[in-house]
């Protein structure tokens, strides 16, 4: 019994996801549980520092992180998953052989780079953190450099999800991030007290071990191994070709995260704390619903490459069911920015000014994230037909339009840090419509305005929803009519109303939290209402989805598309 219960539970992490959306399910849940981790995780830290102190720890990321994304999630995000997914068809030893020397090189290359950056990182940090006093700049810079031995375990780790997405098993890489947010939880409660910033940078590095150590199993169970050569084959060449487009684009984006950052120091000290508790709110959603169904169809998408009424189908479908998801949630954030910024993040060292500064950033970023999760599966749709060059150009330019506009904002018009948040989603608005532009002409699709309907008709449900929870927000919260921010006092005849019968006193934690799930519920139940009225496409997909899964619950039969199967590769008799 006890054997058979172990064998089942194997199977859950190896078994293959079949289809777009099942795989994407798996993605969302793993990843749904991994930002709430991260939510618990930034809560922790600001519980133990100041919104000032933080900002030396964020900022301390900013070197690292750059070599990290420009070297590694450039090259696997565009060019190494469709290269082996293509090489597990010919063979599975030729595969495993190309994601060896992918591997060797990936970690010289960075161990080489990091040397050279932790060697003058004192004076890069000069000119990235100008705001900062000299002493703050010696703190970060000496987090800094023990944040590149956590980076070099993610070299190697990601390219283990890169291997266990192409093959399917998505079950896994989902779980690792888990792994490192639960270590920067622990080493920022056990180590903080004593090694104050030191503290969560401890937790960092067990993080990333983690994350690597959680996959390394079934990766080896799959036929992935560890060589002592290099190997350059025409796949690894053709790997690098292809990745070059993507780390000039991810290059000129790390400038723009960098700019951002010095923009935000001169802004004040605090405001890149502010900046990266909202960016890390809404990147909920975007994982969650962009990332996650983006890099579920990218095998199918690749696959699908020269069969282009397939290609469009699962394209369209992707793009709709993603909007669906992610609309209303966008509307959720910028109606109960502050609510959910006071749950979050309301310890008794997070004041109030840091409340309405970080649910401003929440709301301006709010505006961009249906086109940031657009973006993201436009740009893997060029990646599966082997066109990098083309979303890369598209993503610079509208990088650069990002960072002049940071500029004008900051030192022009002296906005404060929700001006970067706001010229960030203008810039992915940019980018997801030159994006979807130049893919219609690429696959030659002439019904642009049909295949957009959907996402029009969330759109128009989710401002109904909105409006509704706008105004439940402003009738039952007491600050609201205290502070006379509800528009109703105004009302002539209604000034005088007594309002302490039916609103909640906000100020305690439990009436916040009622009062915010109440509006979300009934936003929700709006939203789901409008949508049917409007006969959404994406609403009969999800309830029948939800019927295959409670097969004791019965909806009405109607019309759905189907899901996008994931083909097999060819079985190969090989193995390592």
């Amino acid at each position: 019994m006890f054997k058979k219960l172990l064998n089942k539970s194997r199977n859950i992490f190896s078994s293959k996801q079949t289809s777009v959306f099942s795989a994407a399910s798996i993605i969302m849940v793993m990843i749904l549980a991994s930002r709430v981790l991260g939510l618990v995780r930034q809560r922790v830290l600001a519980h133990f520092f100041e919104a000032n102190d933080l900002s030396l720890f964020f900022a301390a990321f900013r070197l690292p992180d750059l070599l990290f994304e420009v070297l590694v999630w450039g090259t696997f995000s565009s060019a190494f998953i469709p290269v082996f997914t293509k090489s597990l068809q010919k063979g599975r030893k030729n595969a495993w052989n190309i994601a060896g020397s992918v591997t060797n090189i990936g970690f010289l290359i960075f161990l080489v780079l990091a040397l050279l950056i932790i060697i003058f990182a004192d004076k890069l940090y000069g000119i990235f953190v100008p705001g900062f006093e000299i002493a703050d700049r010696k703190q970060v810079v000496l987090i800094a450099r023990i944040l590149f031995a956590a980076q070099g375990f993610f070299v190697i780790s990601y390219v283990l999800t890169a291997v266990l997405e192409s093959l399917r098993r998505f079950l896994v890489p989902a779980i690792a991030p888990l792994f490192y947010n639960l270590g920067i939880i622990l080493g920022t409660i056990f180590f903080s007290p004593r090694l104050g910033l030191l503290g969560p940078t401890i937790g960092v590095l067990i993080g990333a071990f983690l994350h690597l150590v959680i996959q390394l199993p079934l990766a080896f169970k799959l036929g992935f191994r560890f060589r002592t050569k290099i190997a350059i084959t025409p796949e690894v060449k053709k790997i690098g070709k292809l990745a070059v487009p993507r780390l000039i684009e991810v290059s000129f984006l790390q400038i723009a995260k960098t700019v951002e950052l010095s923009l935000a120091t001169l802004i004040s000290t605090a405001s890149y704390t502010y900046f990266t508790f909202g960016n890390t709110i809404q990147l909920l959603p975007v994982g969650l619903f962009g990332t996650s169904i983006a890099k579920a169809a990218l095998p199918t998408l690749t696959r699908q490459s020269n069969k282009l009424g397939e290609f469009k189908k699962t394209l369209f479908n992707a793009l709709g069911q993603m909007s669906f998801l992610i609309i209303p949630i966008s509307t959720f954030l910028i109606v109960l920015r502050i609510p959910i910024v006071r749950l979050i993040y309301g310890t008794d060292i997070f004041s109030w000014e840091s409340t309405v500064q970080t649910g401003l950033v929440v709301s301006a970023f709010a505006l961009g994230i249906l086109f940031q999760a657009t973006s993201s599966i436009l740009a893997r749709s060029f990646y599966a037909l082997h066109d990098t060059k083309t979303p890369v150009k598209i993503s610079i330019t509208t990088i650069l339009i990002n960072i002049a506009i940071d500029f004008v904002l900051v030192k022009v018009f002296h906005l404060p840090i929700w001006g970067l948040a706001a010229a960030f989603s203008f810039s992915t608005f940019l980018q997801s419509l030159l994006l979807y532009i130049f893919l219609i002409k690429k696959i030659g699709d002439g019904e642009t305005f049909k295949k957009l309907l959907p996402i029009i008709k969330s759109l128009v449900s989710s401002v109904i929803s909105g409006s509704v929870m706008y105004f439940l927000l402003k009738i039952f919260d007491r600050s609201a009519w205290v502070k006379k921010l509800s528009f109703l006092g105004k009302i002539e005849g209604l000034e005088n109303i007594n309002f302490e019968r039916f609103v909640l006193d906000t100020r305690y934690t439990v009436n916040l939290l009622i009062l915010t799930v109440f509006v979300v519920a009934v936003g929700s139940l709006v939203y789901l209402i409008t949508s049917w009225i409007f006969k959404s496409e994406e609403l009969q997909f999800f309830l029948n989805f939800l019927k295959r899964i409670f097969s004791n619950i019965k909806f009405k039969k109607l019309p759905i598309r189907e899901m996008e199967p994931m083909s097999e590769p060819p079985k190969e008799s090989t193995s390592l």
